[in-house]
């Protein structure tokens, strides 16, 4: 009892706090977002996005030496696909020598320790710019899961060390651990999209792939059908234990800070690795407001990333992981 008992000892200098410290943040917390293009000596910086960059093949090397050189041992590809390779059945997406496949061979040969996830959905290669194949004005399900289930396939051939199914199709986990265990890739980890909100804060992202919904008769304009509506909480946990239950060996919650709940329900519901991904816009966000001058752009950047160590992550995704890490070294 007070004044017997006095809280503020404990936060009295820095010594003292970092010694009663609860969360910390080291660089085995991180998988670092990569964007790929096509071309040569390419490094585009993303409009909505600033100081972060779309790298074709041969800066990919670097910078994954670069990242492994900080102790970030995890990255999440994603690739930019032109205009011309785009169809409503995500033909592309299977091609063994498309620009994902040459991506991951690429990370793999640059630093083969690297823990390489890729990103397992049609959007980047959907005419529509939709996660799923498109028919009467619908998202169908179970067809997309058989090609998502394919892709798979082909980024385990090329060297993927986990698929990261990012369409919330219900069933494909199930349909995507099935395949990969008939062509032997039982090794092949899946981690989960579990709880991806169908969410205002993707848009940066979504210009760094080209990738929105277009805007046609008989298309959905959004992806509320099959992303989750952001009102709900108990649904989240509906939707990972059937992953789980699939053979999900990873989950995550999407987006990161203003689903900090979810992140701290799923992670006290189930025994599984939980993942957070602090989107684009969160990202957008600290960026303008810093360079408005309005907020200190690393105190915030750390702070909003604890955030997710504090409810219950234990991995990051994260567009400021290079940073941070230099930061905190």
């Amino acid at each position: 009892m007070f004044p017997l008992r006095r809280n503020r000892r404990l936060r009295t200098n820095e010594a003292i706090r970092s010694l009663v410290r609860e969360n910390t943040i080291t660089p085995n917390d991180f998988l670092v977002p990569l964007f790929v293009v096509e071309g040569k000596g390419v490094k585009e910086e993303i409009a909505s996005m600033p100081n972060y960059f779309r790298f074709s093949l041969d800066l990919l090397e670097n910078e994954v030496k670069t990242l492994w050189s900080l102790g970030l041992k995890s990255v999440l590809l994603f690739v930019k696909v032109s205009d011309n390779l785009k169809d409503n059945a995500g033909t592309e997406a299977l091609n063994p020598n498309g620009l994902m496949q040459r991506a991951i061979k690429t990370v793999k040969n640059a630093c083969p320790e690297m823990l390489v996830m890729t990103d397992v959905a049609l959007d980047p290669y959907s005419s529509y710019g939709h996660d799923g194949i498109v028919e009467n004005g619908k998202i169908i399900n179970d067809e997309t899961a058989d090609v998502l289930a394919e892709m798979s396939i082909s980024h385990a051939k090329a060297g993927a060390n986990f698929v990261a199914p990012s369409d919330m199709m219900d069933g494909r986990i199930l349909t995507i651990r099935e395949a990969l265990e008939d062509q032997g890739f039982i090794d092949t980890g899946i981690m989960s999209y579990s709880a991806k909100y169908a969410s205002a804060f993707y848009g940066p992202f979504r210009d760094a792939l080209d990738s929105a919904p277009v805007d046609l008769v008989n298309v959905p304009k959004n992806k509320k059908t099959y992303q989750m509506d952001f009102a709900n909480r108990y649904e989240a946990l509906r939707e990972t234990e059937m992953d789980i239950d699939e053979g999900a060996d990873i989950v995550m919650v999407k987006p990161g800070m203003t689903y900090l709940d979810i992140v701290r329900d799923v992670k006290n519901e189930f025994d599984v690795p939980v993942a957070v991904y602090q989107v684009s816009g969160e990202y957008a966000m600290i960026k303008a407001a810093a360079e408005k001058g309005w907020l200190n752009h690393d105190q915030v950047m750390l702070e909003s990333t604890l955030a997710f160590k504090r409810a219950g992550a234990d991995i990051i995704a994260s567009y400021f992981a290079k940073d941070i890490v230099k930061l905190i070294s």
